[in-house]
């Protein structure tokens, strides 16, 4: 079953090279010369707040955004990333005539795939909504169909993972679940992950960077030791915490 371990086994799972990304709001530029290595096989967390421009770098990373004349984004062999991203998105965009199930597997459907309902049943029982697999969108609640959202990305089984806060609707004890879910599951990819929380990305981050300022930059990762998902409670997580807090608060002024 899937949730015994990670989703496929032939991985090869890449480093991503962000170099001199650009993106301007309108006559605002978001970020100019910005640069960023997502190293492979590693969960890299980015933190900032709202409006830097965390979900467009993301969306850049993903090909669904083009950066400036200059911006380039490949994996470390000099490869393409196209057909080896699974992204999930801050809204869930789940389509309100498919069931659960069917917006779970809806990408193997598009690509006329054959469709693995055990392992789509498997991964709705282990985030919590198993019992839903027949019911329409507008039956869940938001932390629901998040869940949902969050499935259809493992369904997916790319090596490479962006994800755009993608626990935010859930509440704290399910929030944990999941995010333990998903470092089981996504083990030995590369991936990107946008929160506005340092908790999470202190229990989930290999590199973690703050993202600040305007045009935003990155500051210098944050490394915390052990390896995820870490415990909450940790005296280095708390510590962490601290830090990320101060630089958050820092780049704000």
């Amino acid at each position: 079953m899937p949730t015994n371990g990670t989703l496929g086994q032939n991985l090869n799972a890449p480093s991503i090279e962000v170099s001199n990304a650009q993106f301007a709001y309108g006559s605002r530029p978001l970020f100019d010369g910005l640069n960023l290595v997502l190293e492979a096989g590693r969960w890299t967390c980015v933190l900032g707040p709202s409006g830097v421009g965390k979900s467009s770098l993301l969306r850049m990373i993903a090909g669904l955004l083009s950066g400036g004349n200059d911006t380039a984004v490949r994996c470390g062999d000099g490869s393409a990333t196209a057909g080896r991203v699974a992204y999930m998105a801050q809204r869930d965009f789940l389509l309100p005539w498919l069931n659960v199930v069917g917006n779970a597997t809806l990408g193997a459907r598009l690509r006329g795939e054959a469709v693995d309902l055990d392992r789509a049943n498997a991964l709705l029982q282990a985030a919590g909504v198993g019992e839903a697999a027949n019911a329409m969108p507008d039956e869940l609640s938001g932390g629901m169909r998040q869940r949902v959202a969050l499935v259809r990305t493992l369904m997916e089984d790319r090596p490479i993972v962006l994800m755009d806060e993608p626990f935010s609707a859930l509440d704290a004890i399910t929030r944990l679940r999941l995010q333990d879910l998903a470092v089981r599951l996504l083990a030995k990819r590369t991936v990107l992950l946008v929160t506005h929380d340092p908790l999470e990305a202190l229990r989930l981050g290999d590199r973690i960077f703050v993202m600040n300022g305007s045009p935003a930059g990155l500051g210098s990762p944050l490394e915390p030791a052990g390896r995820p998902p870490r415990e909450a409670g940790a005296p280095d997580v708390l510590s962490g915490q601290a830090r990320l807090l101060r630089e958050l608060a820092e780049g704000g002024k």
